[in-house]
């Protein structure tokens, strides 16, 4: 089953709305709160939340669990899986063919899948389905070090994109990692 639409920003909005995001959720292993642009707290991030593999949970205001995104090996690669309530509603995988640009896919459970592309890196990208998009991540959206912004259109579950978003991050460290190793 797909995730629900509206369901992490309480409702949907005639704006899209955006969230300030920490660089390396896993690797720092803390709680953090996202923010909305104006300051607001929107949802919590538990990065202490199971550690026997790397795995954080997106919660609402209150602490209730939304998603947990949790690194697994499958089929020789890295990849990022979201669950919700237990069960897996998505996978997100780096392409394996990307010409010139960072592409990742995000099968999603039961729903069309996302399709990542763009300077993931950098954290300059966007997320779409079907071709249209549904969230745009940069660091322009916020000059503070170690963020980045999440903005995200009307009528998604910002908590589910987030989580997306949080996964990629995750990938895009652990390949820089792996680029730091062999010395590139």
């Amino acid at each position: 089953m797909p995730p629900d639409r509206g369901v992490g920003s309480g409702g949907q909005t005639a704006t899209p709305t955006r969230y300030r995001m920490r660089e390396r959720l896993l690797a720092i292993g803390d709680d953090f709160v996202i923010e909305t642009a104006a300051g607001q707290p929107a949802f919590r991030v538990d990065g202490k939340a199971l550690r026997v593999r790397d795995t954080i949970q997106i919660r609402d205001r209150e602490g209730t669990p939304l998603y947990r995104v949790q690194e697994r090996m499958l089929r020789f690669r890295e990849t990022m899986v979201i669950e919700r309530d237990g069960q897996r509603v998505a996978t997100i995988h780096k392409a394996l063919v990307t010409p010139l640009r960072d592409r990742f896919d995000v099968q999603v459970e039961g729903g069309p899948p996302l399709s990542v592309q763009g300077n993931v890196f950098d954290h300059e990208y966007a997320i779409t389905r079907d071709g249209l998009r549904i969230a745009t991540v940069s660091k322009r959206y916020f000059r503070v070090r170690d963020t980045y912004g999440v903005e995200v259109v009307p009528g998604e579950d910002d908590a589910f994109v987030l989580a997306v978003v949080a996964a990629i991050d995750e990938l895009r460290e652990s390949e820089q990692g792996d680029r730091r190793r062999v010395g590139r």
